[in-house]
């Protein structure tokens, strides 16, 4: 099969984006409104970090970006921001300004993809959130459908069940079949308890075999640790820390009630985009002794799976936000690896039906 091609939408510091190289896909762009992200990311590039090789790195505004130039394209990938559906924030869904699913499904609907993956936090499943997410999977299963300006966001949802209940199964439409999961890292073998919301959809004329990832790391004992994933590392505070990229001590954690940090015998608490890591110290490390000090920008990387030479731009708390903004590594490839060889088995349902039909008239 020849090389998978991909875009993604919302790529922040490139989480998703490495991981999804290391699963099989090359991209050809990647766009993020964030200035210090899309540093990073270039900067990486320059370096020649192999998952950005040959890629556009753009900072763009994606609602003015046109998707039609990938038409017909493999994956179309992205976390659209999470603020929105956050626990740790105002959680105002789809009346905050930041939701950006509506441009998610508009690139789907232009590009055409023969698959796509978005993620977000799981506060998006939560019941205040129960109609709009199947507003959102309704829109990806039918992106072209002509959404009313004039109308709310759940008359829309009302149009869009009707829709597929009186055309849906005969209509030669574009059309996905969308599938939704909720999936913790830390059950992926990753050292952080990070529950993350996929959306993946499948072109419909073609016919394809996929299910998501089992977990492999399915109770306590079989956890990655806080412990495992930096043990290497030396002291940020020793001279051999200077070898390492962004291994440097940033002073001044401190503990109050409820904000503890991370146990070291226990995967990490999901990172968050506050630079302090608000309200649960969940960028900190928490000792046995019960001191606590801050993880480094590498110690972060590390509990989000990012390799080594991957090098992030900016302050503490700059870098922070962008690690905390992540989608980890190693997740993006488990799901990006069982969508790559869901596309690689992909038969057009002509092709499919004949062989259906030859093996019944035989």
């Amino acid at each position: 099969m020849n090389e998978l091609k991909s875009i993604e939408l919302f790529s922040g510091a490139g989480g998703l984006a490495l991981g999804l190289h290391a699963a099989g896909f090359q991209h050809k762009a990647l766009y993020e409104w964030n200035a210090a992200a899309v540093e990073t990311l270039q900067y990486n590039q320059r370096l020649g970090h192999p998952s950005l090789e040959g890629c556009s790195i753009t900072r763009a505004d994606v609602r003015q970006v046109d998707f039609t130039k990938y038409l017909g394209i493999d994956l179309v990938a992205g976390g659209p921001p999470c603020q929105p559906f956050s626990m740790g924030g105002k959680a105002a869904g789809m009346n905050d300004v930041r939701d950006m699913f509506p441009q998610a499904i508009r690139a789907v609907a232009e590009a055409r993809p023969r698959a796509f993956i978005f993620e977000n936090v799981r506060g998006l499943l939560r019941p205040a959130f129960s109609n709009y997410v199947e507003y959102i999977r309704l829109q990806m299963e039918f992106p072209e459908f002509s959404i009313s300006d004039n109308a709310s966001w759940d008359q829309n949802l009302a149009r869009l069940e009707r829709h597929k209940e009186r055309e849906g199964k005969a209509s030669v439409e574009l059309r996905y079949r969308v599938h939704v999961h909720q999936a913790n890292a830390a059950e992926f073998g990753i050292p952080q308890h990070r529950h993350r919301v996929f959306f993946v959809g499948f072109r419909s004329d073609f016919v394809t075999d996929w299910s998501f990832p089992k977990t492999s790391h399915n109770n306590s004992d079989s956890w990655v640790t806080l412990s495992a994933a930096i043990r290497d590392l030396p002291a940020p505070t020793s001279r051999a820390a200077k070898k390492w990229h962004n291994h440097i001590l940033q002073p001044g954690a401190k503990v109050y009630p409820g904000h503890t940090g991370s146990a070291l015998d226990r995967p990490a608490k999901a990172l968050k985009a506050g630079a302090h890591g608000v309200p649960g110290g969940e960028n900190m490390i928490l000792y046995p002794d019960e001191s606590v000090r801050y993880l480094t920008i590498r110690e972060s990387a590390r509990v989000q799976t990012f390799p080594d030479d991957y090098v992030f731009l900016g302050s503490w708390s700059e870098a922070m936000r962008q690690l905390g903004n992540a989608v980890p590594v190693k997740l993006a490839e488990i799901v990006g690896a069982s969508v790559a060889k869901a596309l690689a088995g992909q038969l057009p349902k002509k092709a499919k039906s004949s062989a259906d039909e030859a093996l019944q008239s035989t």
